[in-house]
C-alpha cells in the first residue's frame, strides 16, 4: 500500500461480520478509475481495514454517510464521493482482490473499482442524520464564509442537509428561508455557540436576525485526512506517553489529523493497524512517525526518549476504560461477571500505583515533558491540540485545526454507556485511589505544572 492514505472514523464499521459476496450486492458496478493519491478521484470519507475490507462493507459505509459512490482500492481502501471523472480506464487494470473476500475485485494501486450506491444493505447501520451544533452569529462576509448556498422557501434542515451533502460539505447552515454550506474556518468556527433561542424566531424575523442554525450533515470533513510518513527521519524522538485507558489511542487519532503524520507505538497493535494507524508496523525507534506510544516508566526507558507529552486521565475513569479494553477490546465493555468476581478488585490494587507511578517517573527523569491533562483535551479541544502540535515542532494551520475538531471523535472511542455498577469503587478502593491522586497532584506542583484538574480530586 502507498504510504500516503486517508482515514476517518468509518473504521469501527470493521467490527461488523462478513458481507455478501460482490456479485450479489446492491449497488451497480461503473467501472475502473484511476486514483492519484495526491488529488483523490473520490473526495469523500474514507476508511481502510487491511484485513477484512468486502466490496458491501464499503458500500454501507459510504451509504451511511449519505454519499453516492462507494470506491475500492488495492484491496483494502474504500473511498466515498459524489462526483465521478468523466473517463475511466480499462476493466482489467482493477485487478486485486478484497482483503476479506476471495473472488471479489477491490481496485489495484492507485486504481479505484467504483460501485454507484443505491441503499443499505439489510441489517447495516441506518443512514447518519443531520446533528444540530448550536446556534451561532452569522460571519462578516457570508459569501466568502460560505461557499454554497440555496434560497428556497419553507427550506428544512433535511433539504438543507441533503443539498449540502450532495456538494461534500460538512456544514449546512440555515437563516430563515437561506440554506448555506461550508467548512469550518477561523472567521466561522463553530467555538461561541449562542443561546438557541436566538435561532428560534419565525424565518421571515430570522432572515433578517444575525444568527444561524448550524448542522453537521453526514459528510466528512476531509481537510484533514491526509497522513504519511515523516520525509526525513525525526532529529527528535518524541513519546506520547500515558497510562492505558488514559485516552493514548484517542490523541493519535488528533495528532495523526492535525500534523499530517502517522505516530507509532512501542507495541504492536494489529487491531489499530487494520483500521488505519500505519505507524502501528513501524519499528518504533525507525524515527519516520511523529511521536510514539508508550505506557512504559523507569528510568532506562523514559531516557531513550529526548521529550514526551505525557497524558493524565483521571485514574477512575481510566482504570474503568482499562479493564474494559482487557476484557472486551478497543470497543467492548466488560461484562458483569467480569465486575462481580475477583479480577476487578485484583485489577485495581495492582494498577491503581501504576496509574501514580507512571506519572511519578516520567515528571522525574522525562528530560523535556508536555503535561497534557485528559479531560482538558476534550473539553478545549483545539488550544489544546494547537499547544501538542508546536510542541512537536508542526507548523499547522487554524482550518487543519479545525477540520479535526470537526473529526474528532475517531474511530476508537467507546460509543453510549455500557450499564455496570454504577458504583464499582468500594471505599477501600476510594481510599487508595485517592491517596494517589493527592500524591500525584503534589508532585506536578513540584514540577512547576498546574496540579491536577478538580475534578480528579478526592470524591
Amino acid at each position: 500500500l502507498a504510504e500516503q492514505g486517508r482515514c476517518c472514523d468509518l473504521g469501527a464499521l470493521g467490527e461488523q461480520g462478513g458481507a455478501p459476496h460482490w456479485e450479489k450486492s446492491l449497488g451497480t458496478y461503473i467501472g475502473c478509475f484511476s486514483d492519484d493519491g495526491h488529488e483523490r478521484t473520490l473526495k469523500g470519507a474514507v476508511f481502510y481495514d487491511l484485513r477484512k475490507m468486502t466490496v458491501s462493507h464499503c458500500q454501507d459505509a459510504c451509504a451511511e454517510r449519505s454519499y453516492v459512490y462507494a470506491g475500492l482500492e488495492a484491496g483494502a481502501e474504500c473511498y466515498c464521493g459524489n462526483q465521478l471523472p468523466a473517463m475511466s480506464v480499462g476493466l482489467e487494470e482493477c485487478n486485486h482482490e478484497c482483503k476479506g473476500e476471495k473472488g471479489s475485485v477491490c481496485g489495484a494501486v492507485d486504481r479505484l473499482s467504483v460501485y454507484r450506491v443505491e441503499e443499505l444493505q439489510p441489517g447495516s447501520r441506518k443512514r447518519r442524520t443531520a446533528t444540530y451544533r448550536g446556534c451561532f452569529r452569522l460571519p462578516e462576509n457570508i459569501t466568502h464564509a460560505f461557499p454554497s448556498s440555496l434560497i428556497q422557501a419553507n427550506v428544512t434542515v433535511e433539504t438543507c442537509s441533503g443539498f449540502c451533502s450532495q456538494k461534500e460539505f460538512p456544514l449546512a447552515i440555515l437563516r430563515g428561508w437561506e440554506c448555506y454550506c461550508a467548512y469550518p474556518t477561523p472567521q466561522f468556527n463553530l467555538l461561541d455557540a449562542m443561546d438557541s433561542s436566538l435561532c428560534g424566531q419565525d424565518p421571515e424575523a430570522q432572515r433578517l436576525a444575525e444568527y444561524c442554525e448550524v448542522y453537521q450533515t453526514p459528510v466528512q470533513d476531509t481537510r484533514c485526512t491526509d497522513r504519511r510518513f515523516l520525509p526525513n527521519k525525526s532529529k527528535v524522538f518524541v513519546a506520547l506517553s500515558s497510562f492505558p485507558g488514559a485516552g493514548n489511542t484517542w490523541a493519535r487519532h488528533l495528532i495523526e489529523h492535525a500534523t499530517g503524520f502517522y505516530t507509532g507505538s512501542y507495541y504492536f497493535d494489529g487491531t489499530l493497524y487494520n483500521k488505519g494507524f500505519k505507524g502501528e508496523k513501524d519499528h518504533w525507534r525507525s524515527r519516520r512517525t511523529i511521536c510514539v506510544k508508550t505506557h512504559e516508566s523507569g528510568r532506562r526507558e523514559i531516557e531513550m526518549f529526548d521529550s514526551a507529552i505525557l497524558l493524565i486521565r483521571n485514574p477512575y475513569r481510566s482504570l474503568v476504560a482499562e479493564f474494559n479494553r482487557k476484557c472486551a477490546g478497543h470497543l467492548g465493555y466488560a461484562a458483569d461477571r467480569n465486575w462481580k468476581s475477583k479480577e476487578w478488585p485484583d485489577f485495581v490494587n495492582s494498577y491503581a500505583s501504576w496509574w501514580s507511578s507512571h506519572v511519578l517517573d516520567w515528571l522525574k527523569y522525562g528530560k523535556r515533558l508536555l503535561v497534557v491533562h485528559y479531560e482538558e483535551l476534550r473539553r478545549s479541544l483545539v488550544p489544546t491540540l494547537r499547544e501538542m502540535v508546536a510542541f512537536l515542532n508542526v507548523s499547522v494551520s487554524e482550518e487543519r485545526l479545525l477540520c479535526v475538531e470537526n473529526n474528532k471523535e475517531g474511530s476508537f472511542r467507546r460509543r453510549g454507556r455500557r450499564s455496570h455498577d454504577p458504583e464499582p469503587f468500594t471505599p477501600e478502593m476510594k481510599d487508595l485511589i485517592n491517596g494517589y491522586i493527592r500524591t500525584v497532584d503534589q508532585a506536578l506542583r513540584d514540577h512547576n505544572w498546574t496540579g491536577l484538574p478538580r475534578e480528579y480530586v478526592p470524591r
